[in-house]
């Protein structure tokens, strides 16, 4: 697929638009509208200065960019997943003619090298291989610099047999230097370990652009060891072409926009960051490899891929959309009972999951439980919601947290401890935290629970505490409301808590914020999966407690340092608006997602 193909959902910004914060977010506010479309900048800018190359953001904008780019159904290509995987021997003719369609699509996943391609067609060697021709952005006013965003990060194993593809972000250092952000438990940072042993330079690619599914294909959780471009070949039902890289041995795609080429070496190490990332919260610094740059090379007329990440909705939610269907088939052979899971993009996929299962016996949602938090990526989610086979669809979110809350009893949570991702905050130790698993397949007791009006509840609880500044109840017609507690923090959450326990007929769940979140539900949700670590932060006693709070040093003895969040500019903001480039979403909208 060629950008082209998609060019009914293109937006083009002709406006001269600096690349520094201003294209990042105009991009932003698109992926929060109800029908997002894909952006293209033609006149990228810095400091007077105007880029040849166009800057395209959001290019997974919708459901139907997403149904385009993979050119058939998900559900498609999950079936034909699910097939191979419970392939058996062919008895009969006609079985034995359909074993050999399905061994003939694995055979489109061998990737084929070609000798030219349109990715090679200006070489930049040596001092012309320069970042400074490239529109990269600076996306957050607290970033550290600019950041590649969008590249898919091309490696192998010292000795050739493992080849891998990641996205990773990479922090423009200086014209010839970029930072590797390869996190701990990815396969990258596994391969650079081999490298670092060994005491030698390890060589790498970085490509963008091209069709968007490379882009998607680098972000696949696929199995350890197995190269991600083989399902580009399997979804594309042809063998994907590859080129060797001018100044390494490393192979790309050929129709990539832009490829990067060079090395690191394992011993060096230079601070990367702060940046805005994906959880709505800064990455703090940290050190990470360094890439040397020797030859930059572009198709005739590229363009710049990138997106942007902060605060949800954002481009991610179709792109993890997609690996989540498309995924299902390969967690259900660890997890038969598995139905279904919905990673809601407000819980930041690894914060939260929702999982349909068929129980069988006492303890099985468990079982499913800890068998998915031993498969790859899916060890990283934090808290964990498993509901029956008659609950409702997991993405009416409505009806599925009235039916989880109408299930839910105290005496089916499991808190245990795990890894967590290198993104996350909250964990009393980096890398290390508490696992929230909640089994509401059974409905719950009744509790006979006397709903007080907020405005009533709010003055009963202000009698208890004075720092509490505002109350907001949900879900008041279920077996257990939910009550939000703002207050300004001076104290610990777990002092009112235990405070609360004396309007325990008025109350059910309890949380704590310190954060504008109250009376939105939807970024309430954000907050609170992003600030809690199930081991310190949920108290089930009298009543249950949940502590969502930005947590303190002083007042919380939290050792680690608390990053701030993601938020925009405001002089950017009013500039844009006044470009009349802000349109298609209301004043409410921007409010809600917290753009303003």
């Amino acid at each position: 697929m060629k950008l082209d193909d998609l060019k009914h959902y293109i937006k083009v910004i002709d406006i001269p638009l600096d690349v520094n914060l201003e294209i990042p977010h105009l991009a932003y506010i698109e992926a929060k509208k109800k029908n997002p479309k894909i952006l293209m900048f033609t006149n990228p800018m810095e400091n007077g200065k105007k880029f040849d190359i166009p800057v395209v953001m959001n290019i997974f904008a919708n459901d139907e960019v997403v149904r385009e780019i993979f050119g058939r159904d998900l559900e498609e290509i999950a079936k034909e997943i699910e097939s191979l995987i419970k392939m058996k021997p062919p008895k009969t003719l006609s079985e034995k003619l359909k074993a050999f369609g399905k061994l003939f699509a694995i055979k489109n996943t061998i990737p084929k090298r070609v000798k030219d391609a349109e990715c090679q067609y200006h070489i930049y060697e040596g001092e012309a291989a320069t970042l400074d021709r490239l529109p990269i952005l600076k996306t957050w006013e607290k970033d550290g610099g600019k950041f590649i965003t969008m590249g898919q990060v091309y490696t192998k194993s010292l000795d050739g047999s493992v080849r891998n593809v990641g996205m990773y972000r990479l922090q423009v250092y200086d014209n010839k230097r970029l930072g590797l952000h390869w996190q701990i438990h990815k396969d990258s940072a596994h391969l650079f370990w081999e490298y670092k042993k060994a005491g030698l330079k390890m060589p790498v690619s970085v490509a963008i652009g091209g069709d968007p599914l490379w882009t998607w294909c680098a972000t696949a959780p696929m199995p350890p060891g197995i190269f991600e471009v083989m399902l580009y070949g399997f979804i594309r039902r042809k063998n994907p072409r590859l080129v060797k890289c001018i100044s390494n041995d490393l192979e790309v795609p050929a129709d990539a926009d832009i490829v990067i080429e060079g090395w690191c070496d394992p011993n060096e190490m230079e601070i990367e960051g702060m940046f805005g990332d994906h959880t709505g919260y800064y990455t703090l610094k940290k050190p990470f490899p360094v890439m040397h740059i020797k030859t930059i090379t572009t198709k005739k007329e590229p363009v710049y891929y990138a997106t942007v990440v902060g605060k949800p909705p954002l481009e991610d939610k179709y792109m993890g959309y997609a690996t989540e269907r498309i995924f299902l088939p390969l967690l259900k052979t660890t997890a038969p009972d598995l139905i279904d899971y919905a990673m809601p993009e407000n819980g930041v996929f690894h914060n939260l999951i929702l999982a349909k299962i068929a129980p069988r016996y006492p303890g099985h949602s468990l079982q499913i439980m800890h068998s998915l938090w031993g498969v790859g990526q899916m060890s990283f989610v934090k808290h964990a919601i498993f509901v029956g086979e008659d609950a409702p669809p997991l993405r009416d979110y409505e009806k599925i947290t009235e039916y989880i809350l109408n299930h839910f009893d105290p005496e089916n949570i499991l808190i245990s401890k795990g890894i967590v991702d290198e993104l996350d905050h909250s964990s009393i130790k980096e890398l290390i935290g508490g696992k929230l698993g909640i089994d509401a397949t059974k409905e719950a007791k009744g509790i006979d629970i006397k709903i007080l009006e907020d405005k009533k509840l709010f003055e009963r609880i202000k009698e208890l505490d004075e720092s509490v500044e505002e109350v907001k109840q949900y879900m008041t017609h279920t077996k257990n409301p939910i009550c939000v507690i703002k207050y300004k923090k001076t104290k610990r959450a777990r002092e009112i808590f235990d405070k609360l326990k004396a309007l325990k007929k008025h109350l059910r769940i309890v949380v704590f914020i310190n954060t504008p979140e109250t009376f939105n539900p939807y970024m309430l949700i954000w907050r609170v999966t992003n600030n809690i670590d199930a081991l310190r932060d949920i108290w089930i006693e009298e009543i249950i407690g949940i502590d969502g709070t930005n947590k303190d040093k002083n007042i919380d003895e939290f050792d680690r340092e608390w990053p701030p969040d993601v938020d925009t500019t405001k002089e950017v903001i009013e500039k844009l608006k006044n470009l009349g480039l802000i349109e298609g979403i209301s004043e409410e909208e921007l409010r809600k997602y917290q753009v303003i």
